[in-house]
């Protein structure tokens, strides 16, 4: 055995190995309960980043830590492929989205090999081959016929520069995340999936993810945005009514004013013949429109002119455009209520609005109400609302749908914050949507023989909108219905949705007779899927999602695709996220370079547990080094030493049993650790610990050496999940034949665990004086007895009266004396 620690040559080995001996092959056949590993695969923008690394070696210990538990493993690794990014950079440097895209592929494939992750790659899949996204194409048009996908003109975020629809949360102060451009508000045509369809049932799920964390499925359920209240109409003399849909029915005596948005139909129609009107819709189309944005930004609007009459009394009420009041939220039009709504008291200040209250606090609650501060927001009791005076929230809301039921005004409804899923893109680098427009039939579906439809790959890329509308030779094209001249479609599916399936075709990539076949039936759902906090609503909602709509069509078994969830923290370096921007990025590639993949994987399993955020340490690396370094020094040594024998273990010295004690005590530590907690920095402390315990054990007899060589072997079968290579090369080292990739996880010896004596903390008025050992079993009284006799202790209370003794079993004695 060499005597120093040189990772470059054996992490190769290492790999070649693996390779060689195709270790990583998920296979549906070995009898074996299989267990399927997933990380969020990346996007392929050229290099690893600190968050990647982090990200797969957390899956990858729990992937080996699970093979070694006797599970068959599938862990697989591919790229989320489509995006903007690749447009980007092609008009940067002058090459096709899908030449780039491929080039960085090959490159991060060698990165992710370098770090010696224990991936299944014949299961490697991209999402921009037509082998892929074909069946997204497919079930896009089975969701069609199934009337769960729709075409409508909607009002959308518009980047003039980027030329793409943008979601709101990529609208940042008004401008475009990526381009920094003004954003506009567009109506054009746009395909949607019904997603609303499945809210509650997705609402629902999330009691069932015990596996996830509790932040996570709270955000979720946010975001669905369950809620139960009435909806009505505002009759308009000479317009069409006004819908409003509120969950606070027993505020309605306190309307005051309807505010509608820009973009609402009776707002359009206004625009029309009032100047004032348009002028302010117009300022509202180059504006932000998030909901966050919303609840902070100056509540401004312009008074139509048009009164609106109160369902209840008849009262004409002013109808205002305001900016705060967004279409593609509700109805697009809320009765305000600036008493009791914080929203509608800063618009009604802003423009001198009446301010009426209905809500006093409950009997026995604090009873001022200052309405010059702000609104009063809470439940209590009707004031000032007529034949509902005198009734609390609940038995307003109640009597008030009740009233307007009985009327035909209104009916009580359950409603939902979450919207139809839009999924057109007006962009090149994506997945063709499969629609042919035919001026005699309409949007036609592609039929099923003639998919997939390919995206070109070889365009020339000037920035100027999709080269595709550029490319008759795409779009040109017949009716399947008619036969006659027919465009097909341009717009490509958001890449949202390449992602929301693709944890199912790695069950079975190379199916192509079905978007998932009877493997998946075999692997799904997915036991533990590792990714970032920020994918925790919108890629984790739509893969549910996905899921259940592949359920429907019979691919998939049961209702949601991710058993267990773990979101890792993000890599920090002086306390901000690692980015090009700040300038405090670290290249993993040179520190694998100078330390070994090893040593990256160490620090970044021990630096933090997994869920928190992991702060850079330089110091922290060379520590991890160090110990890699240590544990190659203590096996060589050893090793050098020559054979060993066989362990007597009914013949160990007190030491002996001690050391070997405290080898099954790690073991069990970290069997729970890593099984069930994901603690793996206790882990990795544990078993540091464990060697330096080693590292003062002295005794070069033959059960010493026995005893060193059980050790060993133990601390390498535990770190072998962690750092694979060193101990790869190390267990071959210690005189074993087959791989430790190979071997199965170590077995706590119960028997070990056993001591004869116990040792006992024994305090003085509550400070430590002194440990003792008695018998294992001894009882309350015999511990007592011999804390007493302890010469510290006597010393400590020589002179003084014992007034009480305090005996802890097995952990302290605290002698209170005075």
């Amino acid at each position: 055995m060499q005597e120093h620690y040189q990772p470059e040559t054996i992490e190769a080995e290492a790999q070649q190995w693996w390779q060689e001996n195709v270790c990583f092959r998920a296979r549906e056949d070995t009898g074996r309960e299989p267990f399927y590993c997933l990380s969020m695969f990346p996007y392929p923008s050229g290099r690893l980043h600190m968050g990647h690394v982090r990200n797969y070696t957390i899956g990858d210990v729990i992937a080996r830590y699970q093979r070694m538990r006797g599970r068959e493993v599938l862990q697989p690794m591919g790229w989320d492929a489509f995006g903007l990014p690749a447009e980007n950079a092609a008009m940067k440097h002058g090459v096709p989205p899908a030449q780039w895209t491929y080039e960085n592929i090959d490159y991060m494939r060698g990165q992710l090999k370098r770090l010696g992750f224990a991936y299944d790659w014949s299961r490697e899949i991209a999402t921009c081959t037509p082998e892929y996204y074909r069946w997204e194409q497919w079930l896009f048009l089975r969701l069609l016929e199934k009337g769960l996908v729709y075409r409508k003109t909607a009002v959308v975020n518009w980047d003039p520069v980027d030329q793409t629809v943008l979601a709101n949360e990529q609208v940042i102060e008004g401008r475009g995340w990526r381009s920094g451009a003004l954003v506009e508000r567009r109506e054009i045509p746009q395909w949607f999936v019904r997603i609303t369809a499945y809210a509650q049932e997705l609402l629902e799920g999330l009691d069932q993810l015990e596996g996830w964390p509790q932040e996570v499925r709270t955000m979720q359920r946010n975001w669905i945005g369950r809620s139960e209240g009435v909806e009505f109409d505002f009759q308009v003399e000479g317009h069409d009514p006004l819908r409003v849909y509120t969950t606070r029915p027993d505020t309605l005596m306190g309307v005051t004013y309807v505010a509608v948005a820009a973009d609402h139909p009776l707002a359009r129609r206004l625009a029309e013949d009032h100047p004032q009107v348009a002028r302010f819709a117009e300022q509202c189309r180059h504006e932000a429109v998030s909901e966050a944005l919303m609840a902070t930004q100056e509540k401004r609007g312009v008074d139509t002119g048009v009164r609106a009459l109160h369902p209840v009394t008849g009262e004409p009420v002013p109808v205002w455009v305001a900016n705060f009041v967004l279409m593609e939220y509700g109805t697009g039009a809320v009765m305000a209520v600036p008493a009791h709504d914080q929203r509608d008291w800063e618009f009604a200040r802003a423009h001198g609005l009446p301010i009426r209250q209905v809500i006093r606090p409950a009997e026995g609650e604090e009873a001022d109400v200052d309405l010059e501060q702000g609104a009063y927001t809470e439940k209590g009791v009707l004031i000032h609302s007529g034949p509902f005076d005198g009734l609390d929230s609940q038995q307003a809301f109640e009597a008030i749908a009740a009233f307007l039921e009985e009327r035909g005004l209104g009916q009580r409804r359950v409603n939902y914050r979450l919207r139809d899923w839009g999924v057109s893109r007006q962009r090149y680098w994506g997945c063709p949507i499969p629609i042919i427009h035919c001026p005699q039939c309409g949007a036609v579906p592609v039929p099923e023989e003639q998919l997939p439809v390919v995206l070109p790959e070889d365009v020339a890329f000037d920035g100027e909108g999709s080269p595709l509308h550029k490319m008759p030779e795409f779009y040109e094209t017949t009716c399947p219905k008619c036969g006659g001249a027919a465009r097909r479609e341009t717009d490509t599916f958001d890449t949202f949705f390449e992602s929301s399936w693709y944890y199912a075709r790695y069950t079975c990539p190379d199916s192509d007779t079905a978007m998932v076949d009877a493997r998946g039936r075999h692997w799904l759902p997915v036991d533990q899927y590792v990714g970032g906090i920020e994918h925790a609503i919108l890629h984790l909602l739509y893969a549910r999602f996905f899921h259940k709509l592949m359920r429907d069509e019979g691919l998939v078994p049961g209702g949601e695709p991710f058993t267990r969830l773990l979101t890792q923290g993000m890599v920090l370096k002086d306390g901000a996220k690692m980015s090009k921007s700040k300038g405090n990025t670290v290249d993993p590639q040179a520190l694998i370079e100078h330390y070994g993949a090893d040593t990256v994987r160490l620090f970044m399993m021990f630096a933090a547990p997994p869920e928190i955020s992991l702060e850079w340490s330089d110091s922290g690396v060379e520590g991890a080094f160090r110990f890699l370094k240590r544990l190659w020094r203590q096996v060589h040594a050893h090793v050098s030493a020559g054979p060993v024998p066989a362990l007597k273990k009914e013949h160990l010295t007190e030491a002996q049993a001690a050391l070997r004690r405290k080898l099954h005590q790690t073991l069990a530590k970290v069997s729970d650790d890593l099984e069930r907690r994901y603690t793996f920095n206790t882990a990795i402390a544990a078993c540091m610990e464990l060697m330096n315990d080693l590292g003062r054990f002295e005794d070069d007899s033959p059960q010493g050496r026995a005893l060193v060589q059980e050790v060993l072997e133990g601390v390498v079968l535990m770190l072998a999940p962690i750092v694979p290579h060193i101990t790869h090369r190390l267990w071959k080292e210690l005189g074993h034949d087959d791989a430790v990739v190979d071997r199965p996880w170590p077995q706590v010896d119960t028997a070990a665990l056993e001591c004869a004596t116990q040792e006992i903390v024994v305090q003085v008025n509550g400070k430590l004086r002194g440990r003792i050992q008695v018998p294992s079993d001894a009882d309350r009284e015999a511990i007592q007895a011999a804390a007493l006799a302890d010469a510290h202790v006597q010393r400590h209370t020589e002179g003084k009266t014992i007034a009480k003794v305090i005996v802890v079993p097995g952990k302290l004695v605290n002698v209170v004396a005075k």
